[in-house]
């Protein structure tokens, strides 16, 4: 008897060194779609042996399992970089960078460094730098002349337009109103009563919009049927039909199309750092970079993975974006804790109103 809960004993500890030894071989990542295509993540394995769990998301569910777990269930996520400081600061869902680990060499220095001042929190860094891009307008220029946001609202467009119910859609109007919506960043009340003159406006345009857009294939294919003529959307969505209808655009409106970094973030209780950043430094070589940029369509924070870039993504940029207009872009500065509610409950009245 006591030989056999001897051997009991001695298989069980082997079951959970072995369970132990699985879970430091897979990286847990929480990222966007199209940030972790099959041939990077398998070439990753293939070169390190650590098996990657991907989890498809946006903003706001991220923020939403982060802290529902208290940072626990993923070892690498990749929130946007406005979205770190206010939500770590409130639920505490990330813990610091370890830049000791990270190649920063591979990074393009002037991104690294505006990402590390916009992640940080008393002192401690909380994001790095990988895909970038823009919001602006997606339109059909042989149906629509729209060349600013309020374009969404005219009445030659009337039924024929999308955009999603989300701040940035409220950002996109003030900055169109000639405000400056992230000045107000630390004055609650004023930005508040912004936000509320901001939903008047879409109260006001939901008769031009056909739907509220969620997700990409439904946008799409209202652009492609022509049921749109014009949207508020990405600007690699507006790349992608383009390839096929040369009609379609991707404009950056007058009053400045809405720049975004996506970012490497370690949760709170992730547990498997090494794993995240060894996925961190691989996908900052220019080769990989190009891979993944390829796939996601926007450009990346690795320095030279423009130059192994697709070129009709390269030529459609250039087209997008003349000098003037990527001097506009307006970058999201950190979110403080507390705004998004604000933005909320404006966006939950709009909805409401027929």
């Amino acid at each position: 008897m006591k030989l056999n809960l001897i051997s009991l004993a001695v298989a069980t500890l082997s079951m959970i060194g072995v369970s132990a030894h699985a879970q430091d071989n897979t990286l847990r990542l929480l990222t966007w779609g199209g940030y972790a295509p099959k041939e990077v993540v398998e070439q990753f394995t293939k070169e390190t042996g650590i098996k990657v769990e991907v989890t498809n998301s946006n903003n706001e569910e991220m923020i939403s399992k982060l802290r529902a777990t208290g940072g626990a269930g993923f070892d690498l996520a990749q929130p946007s970089q406005d979205r770190i400081t206010g939500p770590q600061a409130e639920f505490k869902i990330y813990k610091p960078m370890d830049l000791t680990k990270v190649q920063a060499a591979q990074f393009i220095p002037s991104m690294l460094e505006a990402t590390k001042k916009n992640t940080s929190l008393d002192g401690k860094v909380y994001g790095l730098p990988h895909i970038w891009g823009t919001d602006g307008l997606v339109v059909n220029t042989k149906l629509s002349k729209a060349t600013d946001y309020p374009d969404l609202c005219a009445p030659e467009n009337a039924g024929k337009v999308s955009m999603r119910l989300k701040r940035p859609t409220l950002i996109a109007m003030a900055f169109a109103s000639g405000k400056d919506p992230f000045a107000l960043y630390g004055n609650p009340k004023a930005y508040g009563a912004l936000m509320d003159e901001m939903g008047q406006k879409l109260i006001a345009c939901k008769k031009n919009v056909k739907f509220f857009w969620d997700g990409k294939d439904q946008l799409l294919a209202g652009l492609r049927s022509g049921e749109l003529t014009t949207a508020m959307m990405w600007d690699t969505g507006g790349w992608e039909l383009n390839r096929a209808n040369p009609d379609m655009k991707f404009i950056a409106p007058k009053s400045g199309a809405l720049g975004w970094v996506d970012t490497f973030a370690i949760p709170a209780k992730g547990r498997n750092d090494a794993a995240a950043y060894a996925w961190i430094n691989f996908n900052m070589r220019p080769d990989i970079a190009a891979k993944v940029a390829s796939s996601a369509g926007n450009f990346t924070a690795s320095q030279g993975a423009d130059q192994k870039m697709d070129a009709t993504i390269k030529q459609q940029f250039a087209a997008s974006f003349p000098e003037a207009a990527l001097k506009n872009i307006k970058w999201y500065p950190a979110v403080p804790a507390g705004l998004e509610d604000i933005e909320g409950r404006v966006l939950d009245r709009v909805k409401a109103a027929p």
